[in-house]
């Protein structure tokens, strides 16, 4: 499925207003993690990963893994919208006795880990990788991660094997919204110069602006970045991107938005209340 980055940036605004509207009926939180990564996974669902909504099971299908599983509602928005399950199945998002928990849980069409516990999707991801290679199959493996996570030691190990073991059907993308749970990346355990630790570690690396969808449609075009090497996109990102009162605030990791609130949203995201 492939469609031009405007078409695209619609779609991105459009699962933006289904998580404010989630987390608003919930009464959940993590809008602002779920804003960040939007146009992110709205790439990657309709321009990049090879899945069939009908057979979410097939063989061949690219697996993708949230590893930030608090933005969860972002994640079953796209998975509904793109045909795996029924969207007016979002509005029991969180709710006592529904499939689509506030955590990205397995049992959900088109979910192929439970996540939240961070640090645990990339490990997956290599070993899902590294059994398409020694059984010469074609899916990739991608994993979204946070940068808060990238201080889980667990991660850095499998940084280190993806390379070892030549995993170029991996790649793995870094919401880099430099805002993790209690306060900035910078001050809690600074990351920067990250793409250069991720090049000293022999991965192809490619660093975007998260919210520019040309780029992002260039960028996951030309995978891999490099034969035997597996790929990084580090996606500079605004957390709550998209509703300028969350944007870059720390709150909104946490916050419910009011009605209000919720209308205002929908208002500057350009989406019908």
């Amino acid at each position: 499925m492939q469609n031009d980055p405007s078409t695209l940036s619609q779609r991105a605004s459009q699962l933006r207003a289904h998580a404010v509207r989630m987390v608003h009926r919930s009464r959940a939180s993590h809008l602002g993690s779920c804003l960040s990564m939007a146009d992110i996974l709205t790439c990657l669902y309709w321009n990049t990963l090879r899945v069939d909504p009908a057979h979410p099971d097939w063989d061949l299908r690219d697996r993708f893994f949230l590893s930030k599983g608090h933005g969860a509602a972002l994640l079953y928005a796209a998975l509904a919208e793109r045909g795996f399950f029924s969207v007016d199945e979002l509005q029991q998002y969180c709710m006592s006795g529904s499939r689509l928990t506030g955590h990205v849980t397995s049992g959900v069409p088109g979910v192929e880990f439970s996540s939240g516990s961070l640090g645990h999707a990339l490990p997956v991801g290599c070993g899902v990788a590294l059994a398409a290679k020694r059984e010469n199959l074609q899916y990739r493996s991608v994993v979204l991660c946070s940068d808060g996570e990238l201080d889980e030691g667990s991660n850095w190990e499998a940084i280190l094997f993806a390379p070892q073991h030549q995993l170029d059907n991996l790649l793995l993308v870094v919401d880099y919204n430099r805002i993790q749970s209690f306060g900035s990346v910078r001050d809690v355990l600074d990351l920067d110069p990250l793409a250069d630790k991720f090049r000293a570690f022999r991965w192809a690396v490619r660093e975007v602006d998260g919210h520019n969808m040309q780029q992002l449609v260039d960028t996951f075009s030309v995978l891999p970045f490099e034969r035997g090497r597996p790929s990084v996109v580090i996606a500079n990102t605004i957390k709550g991107k998209g509703v300028s009162f969350m944007e870059d605030a720390l709150a909104w990791h946490y916050k419910t938005p009011t009605a209000e609130q919720v209308s205002l949203a929908l208002r500057e995201l350009g989406v019908d209340a």
